[in-house]
């Protein structure tokens, strides 16, 4: 049974409380970390499952993704460590995670249970106002990823799009300094797949490092991985990490933000992308849109160029899983048309578009219903073909009826 879109790796469920202090107390106030799984909090499976159905969690990694793309009518799978528990053969949070995607249609076939590590969780120290909390990501079954456990479903499910989630947050995922995982995703394309993995914010200050010029070493799990990647989009801030890590310091400071995104491009394709006559497309996400670059089969380079989201109106209101869902959304774009992108004749600013719509509906909604506001692919692509830049949400939410 051939799928749209396989998605791997980084199964997680984020529990957002107000009384989780300690989470600033262990990767300090408004941080990130990802944390050693023996520090897990040690939290009764029952308590976390009353937290669950009292609605303070939240499907993480895949769970930003994975609805998304199901619910523009793709058919969508995901391969994921789930931990062993006593909720059907789960886990409190493995269950949650799992209910989560069946209920939204996703097949869930390719899932591993772990036997001993417990399913990946985030503790989020939810705030009010402007005052943002510590947000501990604790690994556990994420940190085992065997990529042989995944090539059989690879070849039952005959995805035609392999996402990966994500390079830097699995210590068996990125082993031998990030050469695992590219020979997983050349043997992908090899059968067939278009490939797409992203990378996380690995740090938990990356104003103070980007201004210091420092480099953060798990960018280089990049240096094997990007040539054979078809997809690779990352944030303006990271993108800067990156380069600083990959090609050393650059004042960043000493020119403008399009100056610097178009640099960067420029810089990582000049460096990374081969001529095998592949389709690649590149690119940099920013508060209001995306830049692009991409390269045709016969060599031909477009870009780099900034796509203006044309769906910036409404009130935001969880920022958390923004530059997932805008790969979602470029994701479904590429797999609805995924002949033209292989010969190079997509339309990629069409693309990038449908990313931004994606991400301003699903940052936009209540963290009761995520997914609530995307909808049917062709509802979706008749508001990116419209031309209209929508001054009000609920007018976007209008067009999309």
């Amino acid at each position: 049974m051939a799928v749209d879109v396989l998605i791997l790796n980084t199964a997680v469920t984020d529990l957002r409380r107000p009384d989780f202090e300690f989470i600033d107390e262990l990767v300090g106030k408004g941080g990130l970390a990802k944390c050693k799984t023996e520090d897990v909090p040690n939290y009764s499976q029952r308590q976390v499952r009353e937290w669950i159905e009292q609605g303070f969690a939240t499907a993480g990694g895949p769970g930003n993704t994975a609805p998304l793309i199901a619910r523009s009518g793709l058919k969508v799978a995901v391969g994921v460590n789930l931990g062993k528990g006593p909720y059907d053969g789960l886990d409190a949070q493995g269950r949650f995670f799992h209910d989560v995607m069946t209920v939204n249609g996703i097949d869930m076939s390719a899932t591993f249970i772990h036997p001993d590590l417990p399913t990946g969780t985030t503790f989020i120290h939810s705030t009010a106002g402007e005052d943002r909390g510590g947000i501990a990501y604790f690994p556990s079954a994420n940190d085992d990823f065997d990529f042989e456990l995944f090539k059989p479903a690879v070849e039952r499910l005959k995805p035609r799009i392999v996402y990966y989630m994500y390079s830097g947050l699995s210590d068996r995922g990125d082993a031998n300094g990030g050469q695992d995982l590219a020979e997983f995703v050349k043997w992908c394309r090899s059968r067939g797949a278009v490939t797409i993995v992203d990378s996380h914010t690995l740090t938990s200050n990356p104003q103070e490092l980007i201004a210091a010029g420092k480099s953060v070493e798990q960018y280089r799990l990049l240096e094997p991985l990007l040539p054979e990647l078809d997809l690779f989009f990352t944030s303006c801030d990271e993108a800067k990490l990156i380069e600083n890590t990959l090609a050393g310091k650059r004042l960043w400071s000493k020119f403008t933000e399009h100056e610097n995104n178009v640099h960067f491009l420029d810089f990582l394709t000049e460096r990374f992308w081969r001529k095998d006559k592949r389709t690649k497309l590149f690119g940099v996400t920013v508060s209001d849109g995306a830049y692009e670059k991409h390269i045709d089969r016969s060599g031909r380079v477009g870009g780099p160029n900034k796509i203006e989201s044309r769906f910036m109106a409404g009130e935001v209101v969880d920022l958390v899983g923004a530059g997932d869902s805008f790969r979602a959304g470029l994701i479904t774009y590429i797999a609805r048309n995924l002949a033209e992108f292989k010969n190079g004749t997509i339309d990629f600013a069409e693309a990038v578009q449908m990313g931004n719509l994606f991400a301003s509906l699903y940052i936009k909604a209540p963290l009761n219903d995520r997914y609530g506001n995307i909808k049917r692919y062709d509802k979706m692509l008749k508001a990116v073909r419209s031309g209209v830049n929508y001054s009000s949400f609920d007018a976007l939410q209008d067009a999309l009826s």
